[in-house]
């Protein structure tokens, strides 16, 4: 093979359309041929010519690492993140275990009856373990994070998504040093896996990093771990991989996968070269991966996986109603907006939801500006009130407040008592009736709440919805997660190739500049 001497005066294509069927086939190496200023791609070289490049095939297995995909048995470096109240459903789940991905249940939100009903219907279908379960941070509900974490040790879950954290807490700690045990070799084996999704450089460094020893040593005081295994935590990092929470919907910081990444792998590598742990801590991106480009930038930023996540809630496994599909389905990529969040609303915490077809976002924002600047139901103007009872509650504040003193009676009476001590967190509790509420009506389709729908949704699904239009999949019946995930890695390969060509100084055409999605055959 010839060296290669870039050549300002770019080669032109011989035959872009035919160039164009060979770059699709992704696991056929490519040679490039140039003459003058003509290229020419062909499967082998003709005898005597001398081929001034190659295009190597790039199997769809090819993308991340390596390491990722072996850690969780996976075919490839993708799994599908998880959506709260089960929207991320079990079947969901199971698709793309079946495919050779993960998909991470959304147990968020669910009852632990409800969500180990989920756990069961997910190991009956993929008893070779394709699959995490979400465990989100619950700061206002300490002991229903507890109640999950026991409930997948009860039922051996060895691999969770831990989202929304932003420390180490106990209920975590826990469910990672249970799993751990002495190899035969002298390192670690690890039992129970965790995928931390997050956003924040000084969040990910805990995760980097070992458990806290004073959560070790209660753990072991209460009999949970043993002292062997409160040893064996401190050579692992809290996390086997770390996602990267880009501009995504639900929970979000709205910052650039670009600016993300290379903190996260500059933090990752600085805490490999200080612990030597025996497997390097992953890191993968989410938020914005809904088409080829998006996914080929992730893994060109380094990434070992990507995520996807608002993409999948249009599609068929989507445990969501079929009015939130259509509505997904429509939406252009500034059709979002930010609200206060339900599960840490007095923090100030944001998410991020569709705003077309739906007046959730100022509505939820009315009910944080008043909660900033009243400290109880009775400060509340009576003009407030009214409109308040009217236009969001639609019933008087006394009915909503009994309809709380109901539902936390049985899931967490703590929330009632200090609710009773302090008027400012019982104003709370009344507001964030409707902001959990909000998100089961879109669920549920529930008939005259449809202005109030809280859907989470992040840019990502505009670009997808724009990449998909003309095609088989621009309608949520035809859109499949398992599907849609690969026919964004096929595109992400494809257009690697694509862009090697450039880099080879062969002008490269708009014809083969995009990926379109074909439907696969029957």
């Amino acid at each position: 093979m010839n060296k290669t001497v870039y050549n300002e005066e770019k080669a032109m294509l011989i035959d872009p359309s035919r160039s164009a069927e060979l770059l699709h086939q992704i696991e056929q190496p490519l040679y490039l041929l140039i003459t003058g200023q003509q290229a020419d791609l062909v499967p082998i070289p003709p005898a005597g010519s001398q081929a001034v490049g190659m295009l190597p095939a790039v199997p769809l297995s090819a993308l991340g690492s390596a390491a990722f995909r072996s850690r969780y048995g996976l075919k490839y470096a993708l799994y599908g993140g998880a959506m709260a109240n089960g929207i991320a459903s079990e079947d969901m789940a199971i698709a793309f275990g079946r495919a050779g991905m993960m998909g991470s249940f959304g147990a968020a939100g669910l009852s632990p009856a409800r969500v180990e009903a989920a756990i069961q219907k997910v190991q009956a279908a993929l008893p070779q373990g394709l699959y995490l379960f979400n465990l989100i941070s619950s700061p206002g509900e300490t002991g229903l994070e507890a109640k999950l974490v026991e409930l997948y040790l009860q039922h051996g879950v060895n691999a969770i998504e831990a989202s929304a954290f932003v420390s180490i807490t106990e209920p975590l700690v826990y469910y990672r040093a249970s799993g751990l045990a002495p190899a035969s070799d002298g390192s670690v084996a690890i039992g129970h896996r965790v995928v931390a999704k997050l956003s924040r450089v000084e969040v990910a460094k805990r995760f980097m990093e070992p458990a806290p020893k004073d959560i070790l040593k209660r753990l072991v005081e209460t009999g949970k771990i043993t002292p062997e295994q409160a040893d064996l935590a401190a050579k692992v990092p809290m996390a086997d991989d770390i996602t990267v929470e880009a501009d995504s919907g639900g929970h979000t910081d709205n910052r650039p996968l670009v600016s993300m990444m290379p903190s996260m792998l500059l933090l990752r590598d600085q805490i490999q070269a200080e612990r030597g742990y025996a497997e390097p801590v992953g890191i993968g991106a989410a938020g914005g991966i809904s088409t080829p480009e998006g996914a080929l930038a992730a893994f060109a930023l380094g990434a070992d996986y990507v995520v996807t996540g608002s993409v999948n809630q249009a599609c068929v496994e989507s445990g969501t109603s079929a009015k939130v599909k259509q509505l997904l389905a429509q939406a252009a990529s500034t059709d979002v907006a930010m609200a206060p969040a339900a599960d840490m609303f007095e923090m100030g915490v944001r998410v991020q939801v569709l705003k077309r077809g739906t007046l959730f976002a100022p509505r939820a924002q009315k009910l944080y500006e008043l909660y900033s600047h009243y400290n109880s139901v009775e400060e509340l103007p009576q003009a407030e009130k009214e409109k308040l009872e009217k236009q969001i509650f639609k019933r008087p504040l006394e009915d909503i407040w009994q309809e709380t003193v109901s539902f936390f009676s049985q899931r967490d009476p703590q929330q009632l008592e200090r609710a009773q001590a302090d008027p400012h967190y019982k104003l709370a509790l009344i507001f964030r009736w409707y902001l959990g509420l909000s998100s089961r009506w879109a669920v549920t389709a529930e008939p005259g709440r449809e202005m109030d729908y809280q859907i989470w949704c992040g840019p990502s699904l505009g670009a997808f919805n724009d990449w998909s239009r003309g095609t088989y999949l621009e309608q949520p019946e035809n859109r499949h997660v398992a599907d849609v995930a690969l026919q964004i890695l096929t595109g992400a390969a494809y257009l690697a190739r694509v862009r090697l060509l450039g880099l080879y100084g062969v002008e490269v055409p708009v014809v083969l500049c995009a990926y379109h999605p074909e439907k696969p055959k029957a």
